[in-house]
């Protein structure tokens, strides 16, 4: 069993319904959505969209991770609890469509300092929960491919995309081909017009949780921020 500590609107959010829809998958509730259920898409939207699928909707805040030996679900579950209780909700200025290589996320319009804390605060926070990587999850990150703070982030939190590194995005798709990716930013921009160029608010900090290794990630808990 792995979890994760994520973003994600609230479960009664627009943007969370809409995305579900998009994705096929409703983390919350576990709810499979056929594409029937968004209407006419791209060809291929079912393959394109399965690796997301997967892990729910979100943004990556500390990647999953085995819980260490000494800490329990229980353990995580409360001090999750405080860390929201004590953590202030704020609001990231825009959020546009953005093309991650060859991937399309929602994203902030720039970067956004209190966001970048608020993640670093995470990671920092839960890192005694983290049981160390194996040699195979290391490997699986393709180390060599990683840049110097990169791989040193790796070694240090479990993940190459933190601190410095990190940068806040709620995927959409998988890997889109080169010759298929004009018309897959056109489609997302259409389909998720009513929440980009607007803000969008860090209210809540989610625990998902993987049962078993490949099975997909649900919501254990979402705990609103102080204040949201």
């Amino acid at each position: 069993m792995r979890y994760a500590l994520y973003f994600t609107p609230p479960k009664d959010d627009p943007l969370t319904s809409l995305a579900a829809r998009w994705l096929g998958r409703d983390a919350f509730s576990g709810e499979i959505f056929s594409d029937k259920a968004m209407g006419p898409l791209p060809e291929g939207h079912a393959e394109l969209t399965a690796d997301p699928r997967r892990y729910g909707f979100h943004a990556t805040l500390k990647a999953p991770f085995e819980l260490a030996a000494s800490v329990t679900e229980r353990d995580l579950l409360e001090v999750a609890a405080e860390f929201a209780s004590r953590t202030k909700a704020f609001t990231i200025p825009e959020l546009v469509l953005g093309q991650l290589g060859h991937f399309f996320a929602l994203v902030p319009g720039s970067l956004y300092q209190p966001l970048q804390d608020f993640a670093s605060r995470v990671v920092k926070t839960f890192e005694p929960f983290r049981a160390p990587l194996s040699d195979h999850d290391i490997a699986r990150r393709k180390p060599e491919g990683l840049t110097e703070p990169e791989r040193a982030n790796l070694l240090r939190w479990g993940y190459p995309y933190v601190n410095d590194e990190f940068r806040f995005h709620m995927t959409l798709t998988g890997r889109v081909p080169a010759e298929r990716q004009a018309e897959m930013h056109e489609v997302l921009r259409e389909r998720f017009a009513e929440h980009t160029g607007k803000p969008l608010d860090i209210s809540g900090l989610a625990i998902f949780v993987e049962e078993e290794r490949g099975a997909p990630f649900t919501v254990r808990s979402w705990l609103p921020l102080a204040d949201a």
